[in-house]
């Protein structure tokens, strides 16, 4: 397959959650999986973004998950990416964090990434807000990733 994927914060985090609920522990044994099978057939990249968010895990899930992508090419941003990002608050996209969530969908938009692969189900990987998102960044002359999580991808390829 070979697709360009930004990997965003929330998935090395799950890949090494540590608590002990139903849930938490179903996504981080999604997020492994995917992991194992992403890294063969696909060309993953991250940003420094995730991992100014990642530097501000407690220990040792820092160090574990910043050694995750340690390897992964790193996004350039730049007046482009800054502009999308202003874009995005302005349009209620994304909330006004410019180093959040408006920063990973403007570095996968503008690289062309075919997906953000995101745990964050609220503001990025959520399909009530997909046609917004897709809607702006038309009228900006952009393409938008699909804005999935790991378990989409697993069903993709059972």
């Amino acid at each position: 397959m070979n697709r360009l994927i930004y990997v965003e914060t929330s998935i090395p985090s799950f890949y090494y959650e540590t608590r002990t609920g139903a849930k938490m522990q179903a996504r981080r044994e999604w997020t492994r999986e995917w992991w194992d099978h992403a890294l063969v057939g696909e060309t993953l990249v991250t940003s420094l973004a995730v991992i100014a968010e990642l530097s501000r895990s407690p220990e040792p899930k820092r160090s574990d998950s910043l050694a995750l992508i340690g390897s992964l090419p790193l996004l350039e941003g730049g007046e482009e990416i800054d502009d999308l990002v202003t874009a995005y608050i302005a349009n209620k996209l994304m909330p006004a964090d410019a180093g959040g969530d408006a920063m990973h969908l403007a570095l996968a938009t503008f690289h062309h990434c075919e997906i953000l692969v995101s745990w964050n189900c609220r503001h990025i990987a959520n399909a009530n807000k997909s046609d917004h998102i897709h809607r702006i960044n038309g009228r900006l002359g952009y393409e938008t990733p699909k804005l999935i999580t790991p378990l989409e991808l697993l069903e993709e390829n059972p």
